[in-house]
């Protein structure tokens, strides 16, 4: 699997597809990336110095994900990643994390400023809805305010091609995201093993509707499919 690419176009940064020891929710109806995790920690250390050892400080910007949260790729690399980040003169550190990390992300801000390196932290908040988003596509986000969730997160994730999803809705979820968070993320929803389904309809209103508003926004990233950025594709498909 491809771990490390480089993201050239909006906010130009490296990016790295990291290996945890897997998601603590694993409640969303529509996941199955928590799949690419392993209990063996010796061996997530390794992928995952290997996809580190790719970075260069290119953009001084770096993009760090995983198939689940940020704190769950362990203490101790995290602290390793500080020291690189340092070291390759990295400012910008952008991590994801699910809402219930909240306080814990508060924290690793702090160690890693004492690293030089802000960190801006995204959440998959899918939809502002908050019915549609809890009973169907089951986040497990306590909160329905988006001041609120904002509160502790700098960006967002939106998951649109579902069905009950309207241009009305995506153009609604979108500029809310835009109104509270500094950037937001759209994600187009592609089949997996889940037992929910993207919608042609829905993603056909997307592409109509709200991709020509949205694709040259600079503060909007737009991926139509989950491996857009580069990483998450495995090299036989190159």
């Amino acid at each position: 699997m491809i771990r490390y690419s480089i993201i050239r176009e909006k906010n130009p940064r490296e990016i790295l597809l990291l290996r945890g020891t897997g998601c603590r929710w694993k409640k969303c109806s529509f996941c199955d990336y928590h799949f690419d995790c392993s209990p063996n920690e010796e061996e997530n250390l390794e992928i995952n110095r290997a996809a580190l050892s790719c970075v260069t400080g290119e953009y001084g910007r770096l993009e760090v994900i995983n198939s689940g949260s940020f704190p769950e790729l362990g203490k101790a690399f995290l602290l390793e990643l500080a020291s690189v980040c340092r070291e390759k003169g990295i400012r910008v550190l952008h991590f994801e994390c699910h809402y219930r990390y909240r306080r814990e992300a508060a924290q690793w801000r702090k160690v890693f400023a004492g690293f030089g390196t802000e960190l801006k932290i995204k959440t998959g908040v899918e939809s502002f809805d908050a019915d549609f988003r809890e009973n169907v596509l089951r986040k497990g986000i306590s909160e329905s305010d988006p001041k609120k969730i904002a509160e502790c997160f700098d960006e967002c994730c939106l998951l649109f091609g579902i069905h009950g999803q309207t241009a009305e809705s995506m153009r609604s979820d979108i500029e809310t995201g835009l109104a509270h968070f500094e950037r937001v993320c759209v994600n187009i929803f592609v089949e997996n093993s889940c037992d929910i389904r993207p919608d042609p309809a829905v993603i056909a209103e997307f592409k109509k509707h709200i991709m020509p508003v949205y694709k040259d926004n600079a503060r909007v990233d737009i991926l139509l499919d989950n491996t857009d950025f580069g990483v998450g594709k495995t090299e036989e498909n190159e």
